[in-house]
């Protein structure tokens, strides 16, 4: 009867699961460039063959405005020595599960940082705005490199100053191309034109300009 007894004893003492325990991860998360991974998560995952570890899988803890996280899961002696992975954007880091060492440990956690490889990417918003004040740049530079063209020229200081070129016409006689406002003294004065007759052709020549560019 003793002996039954104490073999119920002891089958009833190795049936009985171990105690769980909370085993914690904590952490900085941070960009190549070391800057913080704000709001994103940190997943469990686990490597191949891993069968301990698929019962953790898809845990998850945020990171918070610094980076930081904590990540916390129940495990027993089983899982001691169990290897995941923590998942941050695409990028895996291997972690071991040891409890002496959490247990041991005087802040009561795991300390593990994630530094990824892949640095912040720039939102849509920067991007765009970039793109507008490249393009800004390249036309007021173009602006400024024809203003300072135009200012190498007589012409081109005169139209600074708001003086416009004075249109010219070919002078009927002698092809010399003449100042709109000086060809009907030209014929007057070079041609001995009458001045009602050098109205009329200054006139003429006038109106088969303006024909000739609403045709155009």
């Amino acid at each position: 009867m003793n002996k039954a007894l104490a073999m119920l004893f002891t089958l009833a003492v190795m049936s009985t699961p171990a105690a769980a325990e909370t085993y914690t991860i904590t952490g900085m998360a941070t960009y190549g460039d070391r800057l913080p991974v704000t709001l994103q998560y940190v997943y469990v995952d686990c490597p191949q063959g891993e069968i301990d570890c698929y019962e953790f899988r898809g845990t998850s803890a945020i990171t918070d405005a610094y980076g930081e996280y904590t990540l916390s899961m129940e495990v027993d002696e089983d899982h001691d020595g169990m290897e995941m992975h923590l998942q941050l954007m695409g990028e895996n880091f291997s972690h071991i599960v040891d409890l002496d060492a959490h247990r041991n440990s005087s802040t009561g956690h795991m300390t593990q940082h994630l530094q990824l490889q892949q640095t912040m990417a720039s939102s849509g918003f920067f991007n765009g705005l970039g793109c507008c004040l490249l393009l800004f740049g390249l036309v007021f530079i173009s602006a400024v490199m024809r203003t300072v063209a135009g200012l190498a020229t007589p012409q081109g200081r005169a139209a600074f100053r708001g003086q416009r070129e004075p249109k010219r016409y070919a002078c009927p006689d002698c092809e010399a191309m003449i100042a709109q406002h000086l060809l009907v003294r030209h014929l007057i004065f070079d041609h001995d034109y009458e001045p009602v007759d050098a109205g009329e052709t200054t006139g003429a020549l006038m109106r088969a300009t303006w024909m000739n560019t609403e045709q155009e």
